[in-house]
């Protein structure tokens, strides 16, 4: 061995004597707990916040520089009251020392963390209790930002008991995680997969919305680009309160990317299982740097409203054909706007009809819900109440037709509807156009026409439920039509010849149809041309 070989040996050997021998003395006559509540202070004094840690603390220097604290409290932001912004019971933290030392690797064993509460506010305003803390960042992070990054690895990362509450004062929605437990693998800089998964409860009010979730999926990253993606995510659970009993909700696709330095999401088609309906998702890349607000085309398989309406505790009508309202298919491009969610390029396919256009529907309370469709043809038969049976002896009583006030009070709604044919059993209206205004209790069906029997049908339909009691009015005409072929249609009559122009200019008050009819007021006038009534004599009868 050479003399300089053996004298860098000799100061090597020193200073890990050196360092052996003070790791001693630290471990025997150190004690973290004596400067427990000046760590507490410093805290406290750059948050602003009171910070309390209440159990020990102990350190723990070789081989690994370990700390572990117990009871810990983060008071909250002034004006969001006495509630703590966040406490844990236990967290866990281990760094492997002589890699951070000698070869710039930071080798951190499983980090833990148990029972932390963590409550989340947003006041009236707009402001955070969070917004104070998170301050300075961009600063801080420029500050400690090198030329070079340290080769590191995480053996996994341990949350257990864990809840987070979120109360928006604007709003006044609250969201809660409960019962929440993590667990990820080991995270290492060289891309390695890891495997991730979790469990909770969410709570949401004033909706009372709750279900159990478990996540399962496979994260990698690449820290230098930024870049987080998850392989294989898969979210299934329970969900309550949106139907009569739990529903089972099952999400999954095959991946997801996270580009932190652009702010983007990428994500596979997204496939999703809730309430018997099974819909897939094909979503464009989406930025998280401001408002989320998504775009995607979307597919619904086949399902039936009927089972759709029993689920969500919502009485299906009673129908002429029991096989109405069996199937509906949905085909669409959604888009998540700042005011409205809307679907364009709409294909719905309600049992044998065919309906294509748009729909939009407002975010908030407030807003107006937006229909234009254009459709093939439907028999409304099939969607009328059954003839009811008449007892034998008696005429029958029939229920009074309610006039829908509370629907009418309850949105604001614009559009237009076509269809190329509507059949009303043997009566068939051609070429239909209703158009539709919905606002501040009023409801007004303008323009209403089609073409009926070689002739023309048109239509002028209100209902204003704005006061105490609904006023219903209508004014109706019908000029051409050819009256053989509508004697047929109506009273199964073939002597009628001749063709009809005339119309009605009527209202009334009242709940019900009934009490309307019984108020009811206006004109009537009708002109028959070239009619005949074959084989009646017309003056003796």
């Amino acid at each position: 061995m050479s003399q300089a070989t053996r004298i860098v040996a000799g100061l090597v050997l020193a200073i890990v004597t050196v360092f052996v021998i003070g790791a001693v003395f630290f471990l025997l006559f150190f004690d973290a707990n004596d400067f427990r509540d000046e760590a507490a202070a410093a805290v406290s004094k750059k948050t602003g916040r009171e910070f309390v840690i209440e159990g020990d603390v102990s350190l723990q220097l070789f081989p690994w520089f370990a700390i572990e604290v117990g009871p810990t409290t983060l008071g909250n932001a002034p004006g969001f009251g006495d509630e703590p912004f966040a406490q844990f019971e236990r967290a866990k933290l281990s760094i492997r020392l002589l890699p951070m030392l000698l070869r710039q690797e930071i080798a951190i064993d499983t980090a833990e963390l148990e029972r932390l509460t963590l409550n989340l506010a947003v006041d009236g305003k707009g402001r955070s209790n969070w917004e104070d803390l998170v301050t300075g960042k961009d600063a801080a992070e420029s500050e400690v930002q090198g030329d070079g990054a340290a080769a590191f690895e995480i053996s996994g990362v341990d949350v257990s008991d864990t809840t987070i509450t979120y109360r928006d004062g604007q709003s006044g929605d609250t969201y809660k995680l409960s019962d929440m437990n993590m667990h990820v693998g080991a995270v290492s800089d060289d891309g390695r997969p890891v495997p991730a998964k979790g469990s909770f409860r969410f709570d949401t009010q004033p909706e009372s919305v709750s279900g159990n979730i478990e996540l399962d999926t496979v994260m990698s990253f690449d820290l230098q680009d930024g870049v987080v993606v998850l392989d294989g995510l898969s979210i299934t659970g329970v969900l309550e309160g949106i139907a009569t009993s739990p529903t089972r909700l099952e999400l999954e696709t095959a991946g997801i990317e996270l580009r932190t330095k652009d702010e983007t999401v990428s994500l596979q088609p997204l496939d999703l299982k809730i309430l018997g309906i099974e819909m897939t998702a094909d979503v464009e890349p989406l930025s998280y740097a401001g408002a989320v607000l998504p775009k995607a085309s979307i597919k619904v398989d086949a399902f039936s409203p009927r089972s759709l309406m029993t689920l969500l505790d919502i009485e299906a009508p009673e129908t002429a054909d029991p096989g109405a309202l069996s199937s509906v298919i949905i085909d669409a491009d959604a888009e998540v706007t700042t005011k409205a969610i809307q679907l364009g390029n709409l294909t719905i396919k309600l049992d044998d009809t065919t309906l294509k256009g748009s729909l939009s529907a407002p975010r908030g309370s407030s807003g107006t819900y937006s229909v234009n469709l254009d459709g093939d043809r439907i028999d409304l038969a099939r969607y009328m109440a059954p003839a009811e049976a008449t007892p034998e002896g008696g005429a029958g009583e029939s229920v009074p037709v309610e006039i829908p006030a509370d629907l009418v009070r309850a949105f604001n709604v614009r559009g237009d509807l076509r269809l190329q044919a509507a059949s009303l059993g043997d009566i068939v209206f051609e070429n239909v156009v209703l158009g539709l205004n919905l606002a501040n209790g009023r409801l007004r069906l303008n323009p209403i026409s089609a073409d009926l029997f070689g002739g023309s049908y048109s239509g002028d339909v209100r209902i204003d439920a704005s006061g105490k009691t609904p006023v219903l009015s209508v004014n109706e005409k019908v000029e051409g039509v050819n009256l053989a072929e509508l004697g047929k249609a109506m009273f199964k009559k073939d002597n009628i010849t001749g063709t009809i122009n005339g119309g009605f200019n009527l209202s009334g008050r009242g709940n019900d149809m009934t009490a309307v009819q019984k108020s009811l007021s206006g004109n009537m006038a009708f002109e028959l041309n070239d009619g005949a009534y074959e084989g009646t004599d017309i003056w003796y009868e």
